[in-house]
């Protein structure tokens, strides 16, 4: 499984972005994609992630109602649309595919998100 993360940047307070992962190289398995963070200083932090079995989503509490993710299967991607972004989103983004079935972890790169006046 390779992944490729695209669309950080930097953007005003209360702007948006679109984060996209292109995955390829997945099987039939059961998969959770998703996208975490990480700013200087604190630890790694699960932003948001979506069930291939069923389609079911998670939020990070603080991002619920702003960030929203979806996944196209025709294009093997995983986007995270950001609104109403603040400072404290500024992170470096890495989107991360895990494999339940087989607990294989995939990580692509990290792509930075700068929410700054």
């Amino acid at each position: 499984v390779q992944l490729q993360a695209s669309g950080g940047g930097l953007v005003q307070p209360g702007g948006s972005l679109r984060l996209s992962c292109a995955a390829s190289g997945f099987t039939s398995d059961y998969y959770v994609i998703g996208w975490l963070r990480q700013a200087p200083g604190k630890e790694r932090e699960a932003v948001s992630c979506i069930s291939t079995r069923d389609e079911s989503t998670y939020y990070l509490d603080s991002v619920r109602g702003r960030f929203s993710i979806s996944r196209d299967n025709a294009k093997n991607t995983v986007s995270l649309q950001m609104h109403s972004l603040k400072p404290e989103d500024t992170a470096v983004y890495y989107c991360n595919a895990d494999n339940r079935s087989t607990g294989q972890d995939y990580w692509g790169q990290g792509t930075q998100v700068t929410v700054s006046s």
